[in-house]
């Protein structure tokens, strides 16, 4: 019997990175794969962290998706350690990689990036007062 060994959150964050660049640059996951050498299907096994992205690799990625390689990385919280953070550590950029993944999200990205500070601002008092409490969220 064969276990398979947990999925790491830097690999998983590293490929919604990628999902996330390549969606925002309206690239297919076909076209990303023929620019790479790769089958389409190899380009999703990255994006879901299911293998890890070599450095060649992630240097070749950047290149086609018009970013830096630490561009995939950010958002993971810094360890003092070097030791790789925790996954709960990781929740709140997972949140927001989700979010951003899905056209709402990207479409209200984009948005709030065109706002003056003052009017995000207030964007942002507004959409407090819609959101339910968690406990709210979690008894419904």
């Amino acid at each position: 019997m064969s276990l398979k060994a947990p999925l790491h959150p830097v690999d998983q964050h590293v490929g919604a990175r990628i999902r996330l660049r390549r969606k925002l640059l309206r690239i297919s996951q076909v076209k990303l794969a023929q620019g790479l050498g790769l089958t389409f299907q190899q380009v999703q096994k990255y994006k879901r962290g299911t293998n890890r992205v070599s450095a060649s690799m992630l240097y070749n990625l950047a290149g086609l998706l018009r970013t830096r390689p630490a561009w995939f990385f950010e958002g993971l919280p810094p360890t003092e350690t070097g030791i790789p953070a925790e996954p709960e550590e990781l929740e709140a950029a997972r949140a927001v990689q989700a979010m951003l993944a899905t056209p709402d999200g990207l479409a209200l990205a984009e948005l709030l990036a065109g706002l003056r500070c003052d009017r995000r601002q207030q964007v942002l008092t507004m959409m407090e007062t819609l959101v339910e409490p968690a406990e709210d969220r979690a008894a419904a």
